[in-house]
């Protein structure tokens, strides 16, 4: 009995931590937010492992932290690999620590609703036998590689988020700073995972973008190259994906002197590719002269469109498997609605709301 307790401690422990720093919340913080109803020294406790609250507290907690009840006792163990950022150095700790814990809670979540429908993590890599990477050959080639046992032929790709979720890729949409475009890391030593800003959703093209290159870290192996060399490489492996090397040909030519924006915007609309990267993409594949390519990028800072191009993609960008996985155990009555609640963290009134479901 001792023991049950000890891990139920351990477990709430563990769980408050995450959901503290999930907010963003130093143990102060916290108090501040419960109006000093609890000490920052009891909270201590809390996270400790030697006390847990009692019911009316822990509703308390909820309310301040966004998390359900039963969040502070789910037993899925998550345990996160090695984390890799892009634009990590300007990410505060405290961001930083809210995107893994939102990743955690997300996944804790997906994996035992996966558990309960008895559905197993069989991803594979199709590029594990690939040769070292160290220069843009190698990774258009790798791009190529996995078109081809993805089985996705040279057509534009659709909904970059449900294609990974397919290919038993996890993908998390995190809500955090600007300074965060995505990150990708391995849970419990084989799930690999993706994660995007979802503060950067009215920009489908970035979403896509940013997915692509997270993937290249997952999949590739470099040499021993500097950090620069492997974002760069990461970039272009991405652009190769996006638009192979014989399809930009296609649509461009195979040398050019000049591009109009007209014609990067059609193709913007048809392979889910910003403008600028498209011209990168000319330029990688000689299609454009470096000299160009500069006067082009000066052209588009001239005229602010760097951040806003005067082209927008529209599409949305967006898995629905979770919610999909969801609603199948709820019919099948494998989870009731209240367990169906909590697994969306939601309350149960606002689930039943939501849920055409007889």
């Amino acid at each position: 009995m001792c023991n049950v307790y000890q891990t139920m401690n351990q477990i709430f422990a563990e769980r408050f931590k995450s959901a503290r720093l999930l907010n963003g919340f130093s143990l102060q913080d916290l108090a501040d937010k419960l109006n000093n109803k609890i000490s920052r020294q009891a909270l201590h406790r809390y996270e400790k492992g030697e006390v847990i609250p009692d019911s009316e507290m822990i509703a308390l907690l909820c309310e301040v932290m966004n998390v359900r009840p039963d969040y502070f006792f789910r037993e899925t163990r998550i345990e996160i690999g090695v984390v890799e950022y892009r634009k990590l150095k300007r990410m505060p700790v405290k961001e930083e620590n809210k995107v893994i814990e939102q990743t955690r809670e997300y996944l804790s979540r997906y994996l035992e609703l996966e558990d309960i429908l008895g559905i197993q993590n069989q991803f594979q890599n199709p590029l594990k036998d690939f040769e070292i990477i160290t220069q843009y050959d190698q990774v258009n080639e790798a791009a190529n590689r996995l078109r081809e046992k993805w089985e996705l032929g040279k057509d534009p790709l659709f909904n970059m988020p449900e294609l990974l979720e397919d290919k038993h890729i996890k993908v998390v949409e995190i809500d955090a700073d600007i300074a965060f475009d995505g990150m990708q890391t391995w849970v419990n030593q084989n799930i690999p995972v993706v994660a995007y800003n979802k503060n950067i959703a009215d920009k489908p093209d970035r979403i896509r973008f940013t997915l692509l290159h997270e993937l290249a870290h997952l999949l590739l192996t470099f040499g021993d190259i500097p950090e620069n060399q492997k974002e760069k490489l990461c970039h272009q492996f991405a652009g190769a994906m996006l638009l192979p090397e014989q399809t930009i040909k296609e649509e461009l030519g195979n040398t050019r002197i000049r591009l109009s924006i007209q014609e990067l915007g059609n193709i913007k609309k048809q392979y889910g590719i910003s403008m600028q990267a498209i011209v990168m993409r000319a330029k990688v594949c000689n299609i454009i002269s470096d000299n160009y390519t500069a006067q082009f990028f000066n052209m588009i800072k001239q005229m602010g469109w760097k951040i806003e191009e005067p082209i927008a993609l529209e599409c949305i960008e967006k898995s629905n498997r979770f919610d999909q996985l969801l609603y199948r155990a709820l019919a099948e009555e494998q989870i009731s609605m209240s367990k169906a609640a909590s697994l969306k963290n939601m309350k149960l009134a606002e689930f039943r709301n939501q849920t055409p479901y007889a």
